[in-house]
């Protein structure tokens, strides 16, 4: 399903008199719709699960005042539910010396840069917004966008911590952006399209009759591409250990320390859904996408988006044990991982991948 289907699926319905223009915007509207309907159902779950996942690995019980389960609700399934809704109907606080325009606007502006990124993923063969011929540079370029408003968070605040937050997020990001940049270029010299579907496709079969032909298995280089980018994809997200941004014993809460209510629900939102991006780009490009693990076998449109749905939620998961797991790192040591380990291993990676691509011609 792409947008064009869904025009031509307002067209052709009771609601054809509204003409091209309409059907347009309406199937924009609808599919707006599901996107932010998957970010919010997403980042729900993802901080349900995270909090067992952390009460798991420290020994504790997790959230269990909320919702239906043994013992007055031991499970706590509905306890993001009644935080959701606990950030509607918060005070909604500007101090007053702020930036009022601008600290109104950043988090959408950083919303909008994760939000407009799911356009181009392909959730399995035929389950796709727009299937771009340049698929993977526009999410690389979109999900850069948020960066101006981490910026504007910060300054727009007038707070120190919160400008310090938001000039180390946009060193983080922009640092470690090049390293996972180059480690996807390993890949499209080996496909020659940027094209999602096409990357995906090109990741059928089997490697030595035993392996899906996925990338991660097809060469040591592409192996090792895919653990460059999955760290920087994690400090991309600010996610533990690259959470300098936002870190409580420094910063307080860094760029959002001013934010309350909704406008922090979207910070909030931009996290999880970010992560959904790096951990749905690193599926298609290395784990095969809509492919079946088992070729030949639980193939089709349902199966496809099986697949492609329980790749990312394994990796969301990895995400989540790695925030559980690794200590904090200091800010020059986080800069260095990315200037001198990851960016010098991945040019080597890179160089590596185009001799293999020679090779194998």
């Amino acid at each position: 399903m792409t947008i064009t289907w869904l025009i031509e699926w307002v067209n052709d319905s009771w609601l054809g008199f509204l003409g091209l223009p309409g059907a347009f915007i309406l199937a924009v509207i609808i599919a707006g719709l599901a996107i932010f309907g998957l970010v919010a159902v997403h980042a729900i779950v993802a901080v349900y699960v995270e909090r067992k996942v952390a009460a798991f690995m420290q020994d504790r019980i997790g959230p269990m005042g909320q919702g239906p389960g043994l013992h007055a609700g031991k499970w706590g399934l509905l306890q993001t539910v009644a935080d959701a809704l606990k950030l509607l109907v918060k005070e909604d606080i500007i101090p007053a010396a702020a930036d009022r325009k601008l600290f109104v606007l950043a988090p959408f502006i950083l919303f909008l840069g994760a939000f407009i990124a799911f356009v181009a993923l392909p959730f399995s063969e035929s389950l796709v917004l727009a299937d771009f011929n340049v698929g993977l540079f526009y999410i690389l370029a979109v999900s850069s966008f948020g960066v101006i408003g981490l910026i504007l968070a910060g300054w727009a605040s007038n707070n120190k911590w919160s400008l310090y937050g938001a000039m180390r997020s946009a060193a983080q990001i922009i640092s470690y952006e090049i390293p996972a940049a180059i480690s996807l270029i390993a890949v499209i010299l080996l496909v020659g399209s940027l094209n999602m579907q096409a990357i995906t496709s090109a990741q059928s079969g089997t490697v030595w009759g035993i392996l899906p032909n996925w990338f991660v298995f097809q060469n040591p280089f592409t192996f090792m591409a895919f653990f460059i980018y999955f760290i920087a994809g994690i400090a991309e997200t600010n996610r533990t250990p690259f959470d300098i941004p936002e870190a409580e014993s420094e910063l307080v809460a860094g760029f959002h320390t001013e934010y309350s209510g909704m406008r922090w629900a979207f910070f909030f939102l931009s996290e999880y859904a970010n992560m959904f991006i790096v951990c749905g780009v690193a599926v298609v490009v290395f784990l095969g996408g809509w492919q079946s693990p088992i070729p030949g076998l639980m193939t089709g449109r349902i199966w496809g988006l099986f697949w492609f749905m329980g790749k990312v939620v394994f990796l969301v998961l990895i995400m989540m044990w790695i925030r559980w797991t690794f200590p904090r790192l200091r800010v020059d040591q986080l800069m260095n991982v990315s200037w001198k380990v990851l960016l010098p291993l991945a040019f080597f990676n890179l160089f590596g991948a185009g001799i293999w691509s020679l090779w194998l011609d």
